[in-house]
């Protein structure tokens, strides 16, 4: 019993690094955009497509992605997109012009998004005794939530140190080792728990949909979002997802059964996943310029300005939450860590122009780090709990959705509120570090609001779920075990 655990749990730590490697490459690049637009010569508009291209398709895939992990096999697909994502890392890190960056960009996402649609399925597969699942989950709740911070991090230490082209080509020695790990120790899928055949009228409406609403949110940041423009194109994006809905409600086999959003946990928790993606999004950027713009920090002092709370997340996600969980099931800890969400976004809603990091910065930072190490383990626990293992990746495919089209439009938002209100101050004579600064505080107010909501949908529609489990289930085999019970 000893080996299978330590095969189950050297396991997690493979999928969690080939889930970091997609976590990172959200915001990695982010930091060498400068040193990118003067080495292929992109312009300022041009330049976004290097970032949209990869969240478009990755947007799109994650759907479709954890269905086809369903029907053909968590883990082949999990290799499939690994191999994908590296090849085209490879491909970006090579690239020599623009248009095959942004080409190669495009065929990551599509890789990030298989394997972060399957990664926290192959999880729930390995790990079903409760306590083991809280903990490992915390593992990717870290993962998920100071990912991207680390992001920031490497790529300010990698764009100093070395040039743009190595946030790329990073994932080749990554991507070789944990493809030949997840060989060895992740076990291959049962043949009987594939099910089903893939619906391709609802993968083409559905991913369509959800490229169209992307495109229309990242695009809107530079068009203006309530352009004619965005508003035709997030139209369509409803009109397609209206489609898609119909198409679902009488095809034999659907891409998504509906009836999986009558399960209240799977829905609340996808709600909230989206007010909290938003409000983590938002903390990432904006507090990212307010060194930057505000305080004059470099991109490899942003890096390690984030570290305090990417500390506290990790020390939160893989200890005490899963602890919290088991002790008092899912809703309390996730309640907990978005009302700390809630007080560090009003910590940084209140930062001077003259900043002080030890004083005005980092207490909002270690506020949101306990919130994020407490409160994404039960997001993910109250969304993966209810659904079996034929179904476990499209579950996936949905709470990652959810988190991405959440940070997207959070994003858009909180950014378009900060600009407006930027504007507003400059044109009444503030400085631009002033003016700056109040449109900053506007977006950090709306992240709060975000997340006392989140709290407030956990506290008043998550149905309670108790982690804790019988004695003797904690030497059975991992597929013979039974889902955590539910309270209520």
């Amino acid at each position: 019993m000893t080996t299978q655990v330590d095969r189950r749990w050297w396991a997690l730590i493979v999928l969690c690094m080939g889930n970091l490697m997609i976590v990172l490459d959200t915001t990695i690049v982010n930091v060498a955009l400068p040193s990118i637009r003067t080495d292929l010569g992109f312009t300022e508009s041009s330049l976004a497509w290097v970032v949209n291209a990869y969240l478009l398709t990755f947007g799109g895939c994650l759907l479709l992605g954890g269905r086809l992990g369903d029907i053909y096999g968590h883990r082949k697909l999990f290799l499939t997109g690994l191999v994908l994502f590296t090849a085209s890392s490879v491909a970006c890190g090579l690239s020599t012009a623009q248009s095959e960056l942004i080409a190669a960009r495009a065929v990551q996402g599509v890789g990030g998004a298989i394997v972060a649609a399957v990664a926290l399925s192959l999880v729930m597969t390995l790990f079903v005794e409760p306590g083991e699942r809280a903990r490992a989950m915390g593992v990717i709740g870290f993962v998920a939530a100071g990912g991207g911070s680390i992001g920031v991090l490497l790529g300010g230490v990698l764009t100093d140190t070395l040039d743009w082209h190595w946030i790329f080509l990073v994932n080749l020695p990554v991507g070789i080792a944990v493809f030949i790990a997840c060989l060895n120790l992740v076990p291959g899928d049962r043949s009987e728990q594939r099910t089903g055949r893939l619906d391709v009228a609802g993968a083409v409406t559905v991913t369509s949909a959800l490229m169209v609403a992307v495109y229309a949110i990242v695009n809107g940041n530079r068009v203006g979002g309530v352009t004619g423009q965005t508003l035709g194109l997030l139209g369509v994006a409803v009109g397609l997802l209206a489609l898609f809905l119909v198409i679902e409600s009488r095809v034999e086999a659907p891409l998504v059964p509906l009836r999986l959003f009558r399960l209240r946990n799977l829905a609340t928790a996808n709600v909230i996943g989206v007010l909290s993606a938003a409000a983590m999004f938002a903390w990432f950027f904006l507090s990212a310029l307010y060194l930057q713009l505000v305080l004059g920090y470099s991109p490899l002092e942003v890096g390690l300005a984030f570290l305090p709370a990417n500390l506290l997340v990790g020390g939160f996600s893989i200890g005490i939450s899963a602890k919290l969980v088991m002790r008092f099931g899912i809703r309390p800890p996730l309640i907990a860590g978005m009302l700390f969400w809630t007080v560090g976004f009003l910590l940084f809603a209140r930062v001077p122009v003259n900043g002080d990091y030890l004083t005005d910065v980092m207490p909002a930072m270690l506020v949101l780090g306990v919130g994020a190490g407490i409160g994404f383990n039960p997001v993910l626990l109250a969304a993966m709990n209810d659904v079996g293992p034929t179904e476990a990746g499209l579950a996936s495919g949905v709470v990652n959705t959810s988190f991405m089209m959440g940070g997207a439009l959070g994003l858009a938002v909180l950014a378009s509120a900060a600009a407006s209100r930027t504007s507003t101050l400059a044109a009444q004579g503030a400085s631009q570090a002033a003016a700056l600064t109040g449109g900053y505080h506007v977006a950090f107010l709306i992240g709060a609001a975000f997340t006392l909501i989140a709290a407030g949908l956990a506290a008043l529609v998550l149905r309670p779920i108790a982690m804790g489990a019988p004695a003797e289930a904690q030497d059975e085999g991992a597929h013979g075990r039974q889902p955590a019970a539910v309270e209520g």
